[in-house]
């Protein structure tokens, strides 16, 4: 796949300004700790819908973006607009790409899940069938059409749970770019503060005032049965999911052991 240039400036268009917050709502409190400063980032527009339904487009430019993990792919579609959608692994410049409810089995294509074949890979999946992609959108991932059941399309998630989502809803096909992304090394601590992310202090290290696990002599314990955030809440191994509703869809969940045959 051609590598994107990362010194091309994106369509004015398909761009927006973004002020930054410092981790800081709207009374200059900090609600996120260990975020400021970083480089100054343009926000792209992405196309996650089916905005252009019916229009076969060309994909004249693969670009980089600061603000996600997987590449861009600039679209001229038939009408003369431009637009951007997330780029699959293996697609190139030349490449012809179409949205409709059925559409040929090719990269980049999104059509309707029920017209996917069983075993295709595919990525920015919707929930309802008018809505924008919402899963498995970074890079290097794809999920796995594993069957066709009544009203729902099983899907094998990237974090290898299954999960039912409705016939109608749309599918792109293809596994996202930049798998490599999951190796790069950040090499020095500059590239993290160029992110916006600030230097983190273990809880340990802090007064007991500032942190739960704060206070005590020289390399003491945190004198407490389970570990708790700044602001005395369970960490680490406590549930947060909160969507339980969704619960119903899931055929298998992700951190479902093997059963042992016996």
């Amino acid at each position: 796949m051609q590598k994107p240039d990362k010194n091309s400036r994106p369509p004015k268009s398909l761009t927006v300004s973004m002020k930054k917050t410092g981790g800081r709502n709207n009374t200059g409190k900090m609600t996120v700790k260990t975020r400021g400063g970083g480089a100054r980032k343009i926000w792209r527009k992405v196309n996650y819908g089916q905005e252009k339904m019916g229009l076969e487009g060309e994909v004249t430019r693969i670009d980089y973006d600061p603000n996600r993990t997987a590449y861009l792919a600039l679209i001229e579609y038939e009408d003369e607009t431009q637009g951007y959608i997330l780029a699959p692994q293996g697609l190139e410049v030349g490449d012809k790409v179409l949205t409709n409810e059925r559409a040929p089995l090719r990269l980049a294509n999104r059509m309707k899940l029920k017209n996917i074949p069983i075993g295709t890979q595919i990525h920015n999946i919707s929930l309802n069938p008018n809505g924008e992609g919402k899963m498995v959108r970074a890079a290097g991932a794809s999920a796995v059409v594993l069957a066709q059941e009544g009203k729902y399309t099983h899907l094998k998630m990237p974090s290898k749970e299954v999960r039912k989502v409705g016939r109608e809803c749309f599918g792109s096909i293809g596994e996202l770019s930049n798998p490599e992304h999951q190796y790069k090394d950040k090499k020095k601590a500059g590239t993290n503060r160029r992110k916006g992310r600030r230097p983190k202090v273990r809880g340990k290290a802090k007064n007991a005032v500032d942190h739960p696990h704060g206070g005590g002599e020289g390399g003491s314990t945190i004198g407490l049965k389970h570990p708790k955030t700044p602001t005395g809440k369970p960490a680490k191994g406590v549930k947060t999911r909160k969507r339980k509703h969704t619960d119903k869809y899931i055929v298998k969940r992700r951190d479902e052991k093997k059963k042992k045959k016996k």
